[in-house]
C-alpha cells in the first residue's frame, strides 16, 4: 500500500548504543524501501538511556527495564518523535496505555553465544561467569551449580572488554546482536532447544502513539507477521507470569502451520528450581500463552513462584 508521506522527515527515536543504533538503521531501511523514499525522510534521534548510563549495577536493583525505555516513551507521548525502535526483549510488558507496538521486524538468530568457552560442559570447575541477566544466570546455576555468577553489563564491546581484563571467566551474548554488528566470528552459539532464549530475544520491536493513525499504516508495511505472532505470544506469557526484574524465564516459541508451539521453562533465581512446559495454540489466541503461564505457576516450587505474581489486576495487557 502506499502511503502519503508527511510534509517533514519522521523522527525516529532510539539509544545512542552501536546494537540500537544498528537497529534503527535497519527499520529505517526497511520503511524507505517499503514506500520507496528518499533515506533523508527518515531522522534518526538518539537518546542515551538510563540504562546505558548506569553500568555498575544490575537493571534489577536501579528500576528493571523501564531504563532503556523511560526517555524515548517521553519523547514520543511528548510529540517529540514519530517512533521508536527497542531490542523487544527489553520492553516491559506492560506499556503505557497511549503506546502501541506497531511493528515487529524479522526475527534474527535467537540464540545465545558462550563466550569463553565451547560449552557450558567445557567450562572449568568454578568458573566465573559474567551476567546480570537473570535468564541466562539461573539457566547457568541449574546447569552448572559449581560456577559462580558475577555482575557484568554494558554493550557488547564493553562486555567483551572486562571478559578480557580477567572480570570474568566466560559471559552470554545475544547471536543476533553479533549479527546485526556484524561480529559473527564472536564466541560459540548454544542450540535454543537447549539454552532457552528470553522472551522477545532477536526481536526489533517499532513503537508509535497508539492514536497515530498515518504512523501506524505506515509502519504496517515493514510488520513480520510470523515474528508479530511469535513475540506478541511470549509477551502474553510474561504478562499472564506477573514476573518482576528478578524472574527468570526462558521460552522457544516455533511455528507449526498457523499455530504456534511454545516451550517455557522457570527458574528458581539460584538455579535451583526448575519446571518447564510446552502448549500449542492459534497464533491470535492470547489464551494460550496465558494457560501455560498457569500451568507452570500451578506446579513450580516456592523459589520460584516467589517471584511471580500471576496475570495483572483489571484485565490489564501487554500492548499489542
Amino acid at each position: 500500500m502506499t502511503v502519503p508521506f508527511p510534509d517533514r522527515p519522521l523522527k525516529l527515536g532510539t539509544r545512542r548504543s552501536p546494537l540500537a543504533l544498528a537497529q534503527a538503521e535497519e527499520a529505517r531501511a526497511r520503511l524507505i524501501a517499503a514506500h520507496g523514499w528518499d533515506e533523508s525522510r527518515v531522522d534518526l534521534v538518539p537518546v542515551t538511556a538510563s540504562g546505558d548510563r548506569i553500568q555498575d549495577r544490575p537493571l534489577a536493583e536501579i528500576g528493571g527495564k523501564a531504563l532503556w525505555t523511560k526517555e524515548l516513551d517521553a519523547w514520543l507521548l511528548a510529540g517529540e518523535i514519530d517512533f521508536a525502535v527497542h531490542s523487544a526483549k527489553d520492553v516491559e510488558t506492560i506499556r503505557p496505555a497511549g503506546i502501541a507496538i506497531a511493528a515487529i521486524l524479522p526475527r534474527e538468530d535467537v540464540r545465545d553465544v558462550l563466550v569463553g568457552a565451547a560449552s557450558i560442559a567445557a567450562l572449568a570447575p568454578g568458573a566465573c561467569i559474567g551476567t546480570s541477566a537473570p535468564r541466562r544466570a539461573a539457566q547457568l546455576l541449574h546447569a552448572r551449580p559449581d560456577c559462580t555468577v558475577v555482575p557484568i553489563r554494558g554493550n557488547v564491546a564493553t562486555r567483551l572488554a572486562r571478559l578480557a581484563a580477567g572480570e570474568a571467566d566466560a559471559t552470554f551474548l545475544a547471536a543476533a546482536g553479533l549479527n546485526r554488528l556484524g561480529e559473527t566470528g564472536t564466541g560459540h552459539p548454544l542450540d535454543a532447544e537447549d539454552w532457552l532464549p528470553a522472551p522477545g530475544q532477536a526481536a526489533i520491536a517499532i513503537e508509535c502513539r497508539a492514536a497515530d493513525r498515518a504512523t501506524r499504516a505506515m509502519l504496517a508495511a515493514i510488520d513480520h507477521a510470523p515474528s508479530r505472532a511469535a513475540v506478541l505470544a511470549e509477551r502474553a506469557l510474561l504478562a499472564a507470569l506477573g514476573g518482576n526484574c528478578h524472574s527468570a524465564v526462558a521460552v522457544l516459541t516455533t511455528a507449526e502451520g498457523a499455530a504456534l508451539h511454545m516451550r517455557a521453562v522457570l527458574f528458581s533465581p539460584d538455579g535451583a528450581e526448575r519446571v518447564e512446559g510446552t502448549a500449542r495454540f492459534a497464533a491470535a489466541d492470547a489464551q494460550g500463552p496465558a494457560h501455560l503461564a498457569a500451568d507452570l505457576l500451578a506446579r513450580a516450587g516456592p523459589g520460584i513462584t516467589a517471584h511471580f505474581s500471576g496475570p495483572p489486576p483489571h484485565g490489564e495487557s501487554p500492548t499489542r
